[in-house]
């Protein structure tokens, strides 16, 4: 794992429980949508597209399940033109989860790929920051839907 590419977002976090349930909690939309996405069409299973939404922002968008390497790795790709996440998971001696998010493969340049990657860098930091609360704590900060309220972002696709 090199987490110093260019032209890659990488988000990181130490979430303080095993890496089984870590992983399960991004390939379980029945746990992912307490900390990302409000929907998801299914668990993450390699080679299956998979919707997911957010129904907060009337926005939804399809995945491509690429790589599942149980425990340890989930690559997808998404968006078009197609950018690829790859989370990795590294368990730590004390039992806890190492998480880090690398976002891949703009096709942009300049001014435009710094503001893609900085709005991706929040983006992911954000989606750790709601795991973290979720599977340490048990408690949905509603990160992501207080992200951008109505009053202040216009929402929908």
């Amino acid at each position: 794992m090199d987490f110093n590419q260019p032209n890659t977002a990488e988000a990181g976090m130490l979430i303080r429980k095993p890496a089984n349930e870590v992983f399960n909690a991004f390939v379980d939309p029945e746990i992912t949508r307490h900390f990302w996405f409000t929907k998801g069409s299914d668990k993450l299973i390699e080679g299956n597209t998979i919707h997911w939404e957010w129904e907060m922002y009337n926005v939804s968008t399809s995945v491509f399940v690429r790589q599942i390497k149980p425990n340890e790795k989930i690559v997808i790709e998404w968006e078009v033109p197609t950018t690829t996440v790859e989370f990795n998971f590294k368990s730590l001696m004390n039992g806890d989860t190492y998480v880090m998010i690398m976002h891949s493969g703009f096709h942009k340049t300049g001014n435009e790929l710094l503001a893609t990657i900085k709005d991706s860098v929040g983006g992911f930091t954000t989606v750790l920051d709601g795991l973290k609360a979720y599977m340490e704590h048990g408690i949905n900060l509603n990160l992501i839907a207080d992200k951008f309220p109505k009053e202040i972002t216009q929402h929908g696709n």
